[in-house]
């Protein structure tokens, strides 16, 4: 595939979801008040219109047929009015369409992966086209009166070449359908009506087409007409007509003149020896072909390729670290010193614009998590019918912003948490759950919030809980357990559902099991740099947190040494950093050493003995106290010295380095210091775990 046509494909792709996005979250908003307004069947007609246009025009037949027959349903349903149908056909319909997106969203799967399309949708098709004929059945079909300054004609075509029997028209456009697409009668009132959308003023026959289901046996044989009292209507029409579906031909053809009846002279008279035969008269209003004016569109969005905003961040970061290498290099002392000034003068400038760069940058990359969250209330309305539970979804926080690359990896941990807090967390019927003195119907909340340097985003159900006992019991049968039962926190008994294979079900359903799958959803999260925990509390409900960063390239940080060790702490981790003496420490029942502040007891954690790192400074005269926090947890870092603030690229480590674990050891990742030394960047929240509370 040469580049445009792959350009093509990814703007096809974009478009494609983000409709079928766009009508997933119209149709659940829909299916909750029962109805459609009118706004939204234009809105799901557009919709198919579009997507049947560009899967046709990228050769998707599968695509292009599906949505071709929903724009047919839903042109009917537009023109007779929503009310037309019934509750129960309502409801059919919104089964209807649901199951309408999923196919759609199946082929598309298939663009995405790079497999062969269905050939055969004749049988889904043929399903939508029952249910417009069921429909349409409903309709009352009584011929629909005349519109307003449309000239009544005869059910049937009269004579006089076959046209129309229409005194007023000056020309007709004959048009035939493709054989054997069925309904003709609807199909050619569609084609009537998209033209009429265009301003275009003509009548049309049989003029009850979209009425008598028998016209359709004319309009196979004979086609259908339409007729034009000014010539430029009916070119527009003619050029209208050329980007219309299941048109096989038409032809434009004048209406006959009708015949002049002058006083005739005598026969034999001199007048009429000598008077020249009558001109005919001149048709100013013929057709006159105009070739239509598109004014320019002004555009103030553009879609960009994610991997042309990755290509921009790893530039923008080679930026950074470039701009520290020189801002550091040992020649600089060897300048005088208003040569010096006037550097750094200098480097204050680049290092505001590279600033402003990086922040525009990661701008380009952060999108509201809400594309995420809307698609949960599908899940959630399928798990309903399936499972017969009343649940209401209640989203908070959907404008927050995150990174692409997050949200993209985040969606499957969130769905599988929103699929165990309907199938395992809420309980099985009304009755329970009013016995238990709780509202018949269940609640998951689903919400985002965001920090300096995190976004939190949770999920809690007001089901049953979860009780640590029975999952300490189940812990023993599969013999996971690391340590005796009596040992266990509630936390770390909760926290073994996260284990592989783990689950409290005693079936696992075609949903899940709680616990089922919760592995894979902690090791996506942690592969963001986020983290997963949960809160239970039997009969009041379970509450799932995950914790990720706002982003992954680039972050403030302090640079500390440990030795001959350079760390670098996460800014948005830092709270204070002070010095002490050996007096002000304190110590725990276990002999661990605290310091006390601001009227809090917080843990000491000497990062060159938990790293095994030689160093002299052993005395707390002799080092520093870095007070660090994250969202839940306080804790001092005992460090030799601090180096100072820098912004830093973060970097992964190299694959082979997976095996060895390091998140639980604290250590989140790594950078490329001014000097092209590599300084490693601690993991606030994962050293909390490692160090203090013994994992």
């Amino acid at each position: 595939m040469d580049n445009g046509m792959e350009g093509m494909l990814d703007t096809y792709l974009f478009e494609t979801n983000s409709l079928l996005d766009q009508l997933d979250e119209m149709l659940v908003k829909d299916e909750k008040i029962g109805d459609f307004s009118s706004d939204d069947v234009n809105e799901i007609f557009r919709i198919m219109h579009t997507i049947k246009g560009s899967s046709a025009m990228m050769e998707f037949g599968s695509l292009a047929s599906i949505a071709h027959h929903i724009e047919d349903l839903f042109f009917y349903i537009r023109d007779k009015g929503i009310d037309s149908l019934d509750p129960e056909h309502k409801k059919e319909l919104f089964n209807l369409m649901f199951r309408s997106e999923d196919c759609l969203r199946g082929q598309v799967e298939k663009v995405e992966s790079g497999e062969p399309l269905d050939t055969d949708m004749d049988s889904f098709a043929s399903e939508i086209n029952q249910f417009l004929k069921k429909i349409s059945g409903t309709v009352s079909e009584e011929p629909a009166a005349p519109e307003a300054g449309q000239v009544s004609a005869p059910d049937s075509l009269t004579p006089a070449g076959n046209l129309p029997a229409d005194d007023k028209a000056i020309c007709f456009l004959h048009v035939f359908l493709d054989e054997g697409i069925g309904m003709e009668n609807l199909r050619a009132f569609m084609v009537i009506n998209s033209i009429r959308e265009c301003e275009v003023d003509f009548r049309y026959y049989p003029p009850d087409m979209d009425t008598n289901p028998d016209t359709c046996a004319s309009i196979i044989e004979e086609g259908f007409y339409l007729s034009f009292d000014d010539g430029e209507m009916a070119a527009k029409a003619e050029d209208l007509l050329k980007s219309q579906g299941h048109i096989r031909s038409y032809e434009l053809i004048m209406a006959p003149e009708p015949e002049p009846e002058p006083a005739a002279p005598a026969k034999n008279s001199p007048e009429a020896a000598a008077a020249p035969p009558a001109p005919k008269p001149e048709r100013k209003d013929a057709p006159q072909k105009t070739a239509p004016v598109n004014a320019p569109v002004k555009q103030n969005l553009i879609s960009v390729n994610l991997t042309k905003l990755n290509d921009l961040m790893n530039i923008v970061g080679e930026i950074v670290i470039t701009e520290s290498m020189v801002t550091s290099s040992p020649e600089l002392e060897q300048l005088n010193r208003d040569s010096y000034d006037n550097f750094m003068k200098s480097a204050r400038q680049l290092r505001k614009l590279t600033d402003d760069l990086q922040d525009l940058a990661m701008s380009l990359r952060m999108v509201p998590i809400s594309g995420v969250f809307q698609k949960m209330n599908r899940i959630v309305r399928d798990m309903k019918q399936k499972l017969g539970k009343d649940v209401h979804l209640t989203l908070l926080g959907e404008d927050t912003e995150v990174d692409k690359t997050i949200v993209d990896s985040i969606q499957d941990p969130i769905m599988h948490m929103v699929r165990n807090s309907m199938d395992h967390g809420i309980e099985d019927t009304a009755e329970e759950r009013i016995a238990a003195g709780k509202n018949p119907q269940g609640e998951i909340v689903l919400s985002a919030s965001h920090t300096s340097n995190e976004v939190i985003i949770s999920i809690a159900d007001d089901g049953k809980g979860m009780n640590p006992d029975k999952i300490l019991a189940k812990a023993r049968e599969k013999g996971i357990l690391v340590k005796p039962e009596n040992e266990y926190s509630k936390k770390e008994a909760l926290g073994l559902i996260m284990l592989p294979g783990f689950s409290t079900n005693q079936t696992v359903t075609e949903f899940s099991g709680r616990g089922v799958g919760m592995d894979v959803v902690k090791k996506n999260v942690e592969s963001v740099g986020g983290v997963v925990s949960l809160t239970s509390e039997e009969g009041q409900g379970t509450t799932f947190s995950i914790k990720i960063p706002l982003t992954l390239s680039i972050m403030d940080g302090m640079k500390v040494t440990v030795g001959r060790s350079i760390f670098t702490i996460p800014i948005a981790n830092i709270r204070q950093s002070f010095k002490i003496t050996a007096d002000e420490i304190i110590y725990d029942e276990n002999g661990s050493e605290m310091v006390e502040r601001i009227g809090g007891f917080y843990p000491i954690v000497r990062l060159h003995r938990f790293y095994n790192i030689d160093t002299e400074v052993m005395n707390p005269e002799d080092g520093i106290l870095i007070w660090v926090e994250t969202s839940d947890h306080s804790f001092c870092l005992f460090v030799d010295d601090l180096i100072g603030e820098q912004q830093v690229v973060v970097k992964p480590f190299p694959a082979f380095l997976n095996c060895f674990e390091l998140k639980n050891y604290g250590i989140g990742g790594c950078t490329i210091l001014g000097d092209g030394n590599i300084s490693i960047i601690l993991d606030i929240p994962s050293l909390h775990t490692a160090t203090l509370e013994g994992f």
